[in-house]
């Protein structure tokens, strides 16, 4: 599995529920922690990877590793923070972006398990990064026109060269 780069339709796709958990769905899902792993990233969602169902995984240093299938945000803080993001998406592309300092959000695991997490901090910005990717909007997408058209200018530069 590769993951797909900005340009690819499938980003910009709104993914669908998971029917079931199942043993090809805990099998994609290891196959997304090891990817996430092998890049160096701290989140991956199912878009990514080709694989249009919602789930994303996330693993910040010093944490465990977690799954999140069919997320639901149900909550997030009027408190906003601006903080530099990128996406394995968009190789070396890296802004300020503003979001909610926190986040409660309900989902299943891997283990067909149902939990509420209230996150804060770098943890809620990469659940609501990657809960973005399954709503089809990348990072640049919160950022203003201008700032988007010069990323989009610098990664049209790069594809030519």
């Amino acid at each position: 599995m590769d993951i797909l780069t900005l340009g690819n339709e499938l980003l910009r796709q709104k993914a669908e529920p998971v029917e079931k958990i199942d043993a090809d769905l805990v099998k994609t899902v290891r196959q997304m922690l090891d990817i996430l792993e092998g890049a160096r990233g701290i989140g991956l969602a199912g878009p990514q990877i080709g694989c249009m169902k919602r789930i994303f995984v996330i693993h910040i240093e010093g944490d465990i590793p977690r799954v999140f299938i069919n997320p639901s945000i149900i909550e997030t803080s009027q408190e906003t923070m601006k903080y530099e993001e990128g996406c394995l998406s968009l190789p070396g592309i890296w802004a300020d972006v503003v979001r909610s300092k926190s986040v409660k959000v309900q989902s299943w695991n891997e283990r067909g398990r149902p939990f509420t997490l209230e996150a804060e901090g770098i943890l809620a910005r990469a659940i609501l990064h990657e809960y973005d990717h399954l709503e089809g909007v990348l990072f640049i997408d919160r950022l203003s026109e201008s700032k988007r058209k010069r990323i989009l200018a610098r990664l049209d530069k790069q594809a030519k060269v």
